[in-house]
């Protein structure tokens, strides 16, 4: 993981960093947790996908994968052959890794130690 020291949280988390408990969630939260990626320019296009995960989950009571975060950034205006490259640029270090993260998602049990 290419991440600085962790950033002092108010919030339970995972020795990787993701949340315990998705409801502590809040953009606040998020800007917060981003300062800790070396290499991440966090900014507010990056709030539409987070609240689009945090969404999905709790409809689907699953994490949406790349093929469903790549299907909402083309509705919402990114050209298909641009979507995933888009998604890779917001998050450099993965989708799965520093979106699903800065979500507030948890990581699942078996990920995470402690």
């Amino acid at each position: 993981m290419s991440m600085r020291n962790p950033v002092e949280l108010s919030v339970e988390r995972c020795p990787d960093g993701y949340l315990r408990n998705k409801e502590d969630w809040s953009e606040s939260l998020a800007w917060k947790m981003a300062a800790e990626w070396n290499g991440l320019n966090f900014g507010e296009s990056h709030l539409p996908i987070l609240h689009f995960i945090r969404t999905h989950h709790e409809t689907h009571q699953v994490t949406p994968d790349v093929r469903d975060a790549t299907k909402f950034l083309i509705q919402n205006g990114i050209q298909k052959r641009e979507a995933k490259k888009h998604l890779f640029k917001l998050f450099p270090n993965g989708y799965m890794q520093q979106g699903v993260q800065l979500a507030g998602m948890r990581r699942p049990t078996a990920w995470c130690v402690g």
